[in-house]
């Protein structure tokens, strides 16, 4: 009978962890622009960096909103980790869920930035269009 009990809570504990991780990867201020070509990936990416753009150029990163300058400073010391983990930069991909209503210029910059922290694979996140 303990063996069921240690099941069930292994069980619980899996979900919550799950779900903790899909929370951090939605925010629902977000509205993602509308694409014809929008596919879901293959494969899942490798390392995720989750970088939410808002409307007003803000950005959420681990659950904080910061203006675009302040970023550099998280991600550079996050990027820093991965290397004392010896990550390889190109392993990981950097995921942007831009609001429709913000600027192009602004994803550029935002990618900017991560370019110049060495990191080179982006996915930028888009719903399907509705048939």
């Amino acid at each position: 009978m303990t063996s069921m009990i240690d099941v069930v809570f292994l069980l619980i504990v899996f979900f919550t962890l799950v779900l903790n991780f899909v929370v951090a990867d939605q925010d629902e201020r977000i509205k993602l622009p509308v694409s014809e070509s929008a596919q879901p990936p293959e494969l899942p990416p490798t390392e995720p960096i989750t970088l939410h753009l808002l409307a007003d150029g803000r950005v959420v990163y681990n659950g904080q909103e910061q203006t675009h300058r302040a970023l550099h400073g998280p991600l550079d010391h996050h990027v820093r980790f991965l290397h004392f983990m010896s990550i390889p930069l190109d392993r990981v991909t950097v995921i942007i869920r831009a609001d429709a209503r913000c600027k192009s210029g602004q994803v550029l910059n935002l990618i900017e930035l991560c370019q110049e922290l060495k990191l080179s694979r982006f996915i930028l996140r888009t719903r399907q269009m509705e048939e």
